[in-house]
């Protein structure tokens, strides 16, 4: 028993100086995917988010929720279809899209927050001007390929984030962007984290997935990344070893460092309490992109 108790206690010590390194500093999260389905962790998060907050850190949170939108569209009989990895999105799928993210996730995420006493407020890209956006086109050499409303980010308020944490809110942010004509779109959560990111030289970005984080060799537990440069990830894409759905992720990542945030990690939101291992404990159990002079 005593033993447990010193452990607990050299546990809050390890976790001191950072969190004196970062009160007063924003990270931005995303989150989403198939933690959603995963009670225990979703509990985890919020309590971690509870606890970020209540030592002085600025939370922006960012979420996803593509099996949530597939899953409503399969109960009115809407197919969907899937070009590279982005949902095709025409009018009809977008109002889906706008309903579950915007409408059932955005608004549960925000409330089981301010339950545990968060001040979190629940927006989208839409409100504020928060998230301008385009469309998007995929390219097959020459061609370009009409996805629908599926829109990149060409401007993000950071005045109105800003202005709602020196207010004391928690913002939590669907990934929906609208244009100066007044069209919506459907934008990926990992680039709108990204941007929302960079807009405010955050401190870090946290992507929560479904894996530890990066390897050199998906299959081989020992290859695991802890840490890793810009220069290292652009040498391991050249190389093959980063291929496939990681690219995008990686491209993120990338950007998020370049626009200006110190440090990216990706760490497995499975994992009960995932947040405060990776920002709390001197080893981590992540993967941190590391920004600097040397990560251009």
């Amino acid at each position: 028993m005593i033993l447990m108790e010193t452990h607990k206690i050299k546990t809050i010590v390890e976790a001191l100086p950072y969190i004196k390194k970062f009160r007063g500093k924003t990270f931005v999260i995303k989150y989403g995917g198939s933690i959603f389905k995963m009670e225990k962790s979703k509990k985890a998060f919020i309590k971690d988010i509870v606890l970020l907050t209540f030592v002085g850190i600025n939370i922006i949170i960012v979420h996803g929720g593509g099996p949530n939108i597939s899953q409503m569209l399969d109960k009115l009989g809407i197919k969907t279809e899937f070009i590279k990895g982005l949902r095709v999105t025409d009018e009809e799928t977008m109002e889906v899209v706008e309903m579950v993210l915007s409408g059932k996730i955005n608004k549960k995420i925000a409330a089981d927050l301010c339950k545990n006493g968060v001040n979190a407020i629940g927006i989208s890209g839409a409100d504020g001007n928060l998230i301008i956006a385009t469309k998007k086109y995929l390219k097959e050499g020459k061609e370009k390929i009409n996805i629908g409303n599926v829109g990149e980010i060409v401007n993000v308020n950071q005045n109105l984030l800003n202005d709602l944490i020196d207010k004391g809110y928690l913002p939590v942010i669907s990934p929906i962007g609208y244009d100066n004509e007044g069209n919506v779109y459907n934008v990926n959560a990992d680039y709108a984290a990204a941007a929302i990111s960079s807009s405010l030289k955050c401190e870090k970005l946290i992507y929560l997935t479904d894996v530890k984080g990066l390897y050199k060799d998906i299959e081989d537990s020992n290859s695991f990344i802890s840490s890793i440069t810009i220069d290292e990830i652009n040498e391991y894409i050249r190389t093959g070893v980063i291929n496939g759905g990681m690219l995008p992720k990686m491209e993120c990542c990338i950007k998020a460092i370049k626009g200006g945030t110190k440090d990216v990690h990706l760490i497995d939101g499975r994992l009960e309490h995932s947040l405060l291992l990776e920002i709390f404990t001197d080893k981590g159990i992540g993967t941190m992109i590391k920004g600097g002079v040397n990560n251009g």
